[in-house]
């Protein structure tokens, strides 16, 4: 098929226009940049450096041992903000916990003051208790079936747990895949006393201790007070439980 020369003209001028507003559109940007507008790349500068600063500071105040990684949102690369004669401040917002979804203030305080909103995520990996192997509901955890792996704990809004033994003869209200962070609210602890049990209740004051039977007339687990019944005198005292069929008293 034969092109005649007039038909290449409507193309050509579309070509020229494309060509021109191209060049126009990075003058533009060019012009922007030079009138005095802040740079995104300053913006996420400032962030990135309060946060790793205030995520250091955490870590050292907490004492907390632990891998961070900081990742900033992406911003709008239409974003005009007029140049700061100052240097830009930044502050966390809503909370003081430098770890998981934040939210961080980037303000001008200079002669053309400004402020925008930095969407930011934390992650804090430490090493929490897992599980070795999947776990069925209603199983009584053994020392066995748990583990330590690193995990990003911005990620368990239900707790974590960092020793074994905080798990060990809990048992599982739910079941739970291999390598499943154990959470707090997944676990329950079985009591060391309960209701009706025949119990020893002690009472210890300096070199003097004296033991009795009682009756539990509630259960608890290591560290809790329930009702007790003394079984010589038929009063109901309350008792801490320290032990397996073990209770105590003040004296």
């Amino acid at each position: 098929m034969m092109i005649q020369p007039g038909q290449c003209q409507p193309r050509l001028r579309y070509w020229l226009a494309t060509f021109m507003f191209a060049c126009v559109g990075t003058m533009f940007s060019s012009s922007l940049m030079a009138s005095g507008y802040t740079s995104i790349d300053d913006i996420i500068g400032t962030t990135e450096v309060f946060l790793e600063q205030h995520v250091q500071d955490y870590l050292t105040t907490s004492k907390i041992a632990g891998r961070h990684q900081i990742t900033i949102a992406r911003l709008d690369s239409r974003l005009r903000l007029n140049s700061c004669d100052k240097p830009l401040s930044a502050s966390l917002e809503n909370t003081d916990i430098p770890v998981g979804r934040l939210t961080v203030r980037v303000r001008c305080t200079g002669s053309a003051p400004w402020g925008i909103f930095v969407p930011a995520q934390v992650s804090l990996h430490r090493e929490v208790v897992v599980t070795r192997h999947p776990v069925k509901r209603n199983t009584i955890l053994g020392a066995g079936d748990l583990m330590l792996a690193e995990r990003d704990i911005s990620l368990l809004g239900q707790g974590y747990l960092l020793e074994i033994g905080q798990a060990t003869g809990a048992m599982s209200i739910r079941a739970m895949s291999a390598g499943q962070p154990v959470q707090p609210n997944q676990i329950r602890i079985p009591p060391m006393v309960k209701r009706g049990d025949r119990v020893v209740i002690s009472a210890t004051s300096g070199p003097i201790s004296v033991r009795m039977p009682g009756e539990a007339l509630g259960d608890g687990g290591k560290g809790e007070q329930i009702r007790v019944r003394n079984l010589r005198s038929q009063r109901v005292i309350h008792a801490r439980v320290t032990a397996p069929g073990q209770v105590e008293v003040p004296m």
